[in-house]
């Protein structure tokens, strides 16, 4: 059986991680987690349909393993520690990014739908439980009143099939959905983490992002003609001299299109990612379909622009995961774009991520 914390001193010892008190502190829990879903006993293999339809055995009676729910300020190594639980792990594991798993969800509840089920999270859920016992989300985030109503559903479900779940948030429960539509709604589901999970704050004063070597520009402000410019012969240099052409971007059965887009580099100004009624789903499939992503003119952001706001904290999310390689000009460094308001908030983690993506070696190979 792996353990977490080899795993970091070996990355310590290799000079790939800076020890972290905080981060150190974590690690039994992490390895707390591996040793009680190793322990566990293996429910019997059943399809997702025979296990709806009950047949073969039930589920079990009560949890075989607790799960983690861990929280904490932006680029404190919550991910990086997530990604070692994963690769520690001796039994079959997905690490997923939360945004991405609830598209899946609501596409299987869509299909569930036109089989005209009745319960149409069960046997979304029960297919995700046949192929995994331990899952992983980074970044629980809840803004979206269709993720917030059957989350805690689908939660009961993996937890019942003997599921054990980790999840990472910059949230405590509590704040989760904060001042969302039908809140109390929701809140059986925080009593459900409360339960079935462990909370632990990763509390660390240390921004590790922040200490990155930044390469050449990346990030041009303000975004004037000069920054324009930059941008042109960055656009030049990566797609040798090519003019581009738009991109379309098939999403389930519609699409959108990227405004420029040679050799794996597309582009686009802000309004146009941003400005539309774009979501996770369209911003998942873009970071599938470019190699290096190029946005112009980035605005200031407050309340007056709220929702182009909200499109591009999920935009960033898509890319950071699928590490794109971003090259932007704005009307200011990351951290100055979103100072007040709501979301200013959320966005600490963007901007935090922005910082990180400007690091010269964002986007390639590790090795």
């Amino acid at each position: 059986m792996g353990k977490v914390s080899e795993l970091y001193r070996q990355r310590v010892a290799e000079g790939r991680i800076r020890p972290d008190a905080a981060q150190q502190s974590v690690l039994p829990h992490l390895d707390r987690v591996l040793e009680d879903v190793a322990a566990a006993p293996v429910p019997e293999k059943r399809s997702a349909w025979r296990a709806f339809l009950g047949v073969g055995s039930p589920p079990p009676a009560a949890p075989v393993a607790k799960g983690l729910y861990l929280w904490g300020g932006v680029g404190r190594g919550k991910s990086m520690l997530m990604d070692l639980l994963a690769e520690a792990a001796t039994v079959p594991v997905r690490r997923v990014h939360f945004h991405e798993f609830m598209q899946e969800i609501q596409a299987g509840l869509n299909r569930a739908r036109q089989r005209g089920d009745q319960d149409t999270v069960r046997p979304v859920a029960l297919e995700v439980a046949a192929k995994v016992r331990l899952l992983c989300f980074d970044e629980m985030q809840i803004t979206d009143i269709a993720d917030a109503m059957i989350v805690g559903r689908l939660f009961q479900v993996l937890l019942e099939q003997g599921v054990v779940i980790v999840t990472t948030s910059n949230r405590v429960p509590e704040d989760l959905y904060k001042h969302g539509l039908n809140r109390q709604l929701f809140l059986p589901f925080i009593a459900l983490i409360r339960q079935r999970l462990e909370v632990l704050c990763l509390d660390s004063r240390t921004d590790h992002r922040q200490g990155r070597v930044t390469g050449g520009p990346v990030w041009f402000c303000p975004a004037d003609a000069q920054a324009r410019a930059a941008m042109d012969a960055i656009w030049s240099e990566l797609t040798g001299d090519a003019p581009g052409s738009p991109q379309r971007i098939e999403v389930g059965g519609r699409s959108f299109d990227l405004p420029l887009s040679a050799n794996g580099v597309g582009r686009s100004g802000f309004w146009d990612l941003c400005g539309k009624p774009l979501g996770p789903a369209d911003y998942l499939a873009l970071s599938r379909a470019v190699e290096v992503l190029m946005i112009d003119g980035i605005p200031r952001l407050s309340a007056s622009n709220y929702n182009e706001a909200k499109r591009f904290v999920t935009l960033i999310d898509a890319l950071y995961e699928a590490r794109v390689r971003l090259i932007a000009s704005g009307a200011d460094q990351p951290e100055q774009l979103y100072n007040e308001g709501e979301g200013s908030f959320e966005f600490e983690r963007t901007a935090s991520r922005l910082r990180e993506m400007q690091d010269a070696q964002w986007g390639r190979d590790p090795d």
